[in-house]
């Protein structure tokens, strides 16, 4: 019997939701991270994100530990591997990189965390995950060894989304990369809304105006986060903006 999936549910009701990512290698200072976290709960998004392309399972302990006695939002693991798997974690995305023909990211690294995820109690959400090209070679392309797909290629992007839903994927994630020059375009954002799963974007997402653009073209979440560590600015924009969003009863 399938199990209660409350937080899948959630992402798939969403209209104009904020995940906010946290590094767990960028939290080491811990008046910055304090402060971090209060900008957070100011914001008050569906979920928190934590994760990295090279974070050990030290890092991630401390660092969920610590979130989990600051705030009750949703903390859901963006694995880079499986020595970020933690239990104490609300949920985790359980990528597939169907856009990378390595074997290790398609189904390795999942053989590997798949008995402890199985016996656990969190919530485990199966992700399509599509990294495009954001303009620069991004962590995650340089870790697994695989290449983004290029942005102009939407027939491609779409077919691999539809094959990660055939193979039975609860959402899909479409990422730009870690500090992407380029946020995932409107047009694919457009043509994999339609698909019938929750769509996940993140990478470059800089400013409000390319927030929006990403929310108006169809995406259920778009994720946040270098760019909120080094822009203070950007929190009260957010905070004005889900707060917009609220008034006119589109959150």
């Amino acid at each position: 019997m399938r199990k209660h999936k409350p937080l899948l549910d959630k992402l798939t009701a969403l209209n104009r939701g904020i995940a906010i990512l946290i590094d767990p290698e960028k939290a080491v200072n811990e008046v910055q991270f304090a402060r971090q976290l209060d900008a957070i709960c100011a914001i008050s998004p569906e979920f928190i994100f934590i994760g990295g392309s090279t974070v050990n399972a030290e890092q991630m302990s401390q660092t969920i530990e610590i979130i989990k006695a600051t705030t009750s939002i949703p903390l859901i693991i963006f694995p880079g591997g499986t020595s970020q798997l933690n239990i104490s974690a609300d949920g985790l995305l359980f990528l597939s990189l169907i856009s990378g023909r390595n074997p290790t990211y398609l189904i390795g690294q999942q053989v590997e965390a798949a008995e402890l995820l199985f016996q656990s109690n969190m919530e485990i959400i199966s992700t399509g995950y599509i990294l495009v090209d954001g303009g620069f070679q991004s962590a995650v392309e340089r870790v697994s060894g695989t290449a983004a797909i290029a942005q102009n290629d939407v027939a491609f992007i779409s077919s691999t989304a539809k094959a990660g839903i055939l193979l039975g994927m609860d959402c899909l994630y479409v990422d730009a990369g870690s500090g992407a020059h380029a946020p995932v375009s409107e047009e694919i954002i457009h043509e994999l809304s339609a698909l019938g799963r929750p769509l996940i974007i993140g990478g470059g997402l800089r400013t409000i105006a390319s927030i929006q653009k990403a929310h108006e073209a169809g995406a259920n979440l778009v994720v946040i986060g270098n760019k909120l560590e080094e822009d203070s600015l950007l929190i009260e924009e957010l905070i004005g903006y889900r707060s917009r969003a609220i008034e006119v009863g589109t959150h």
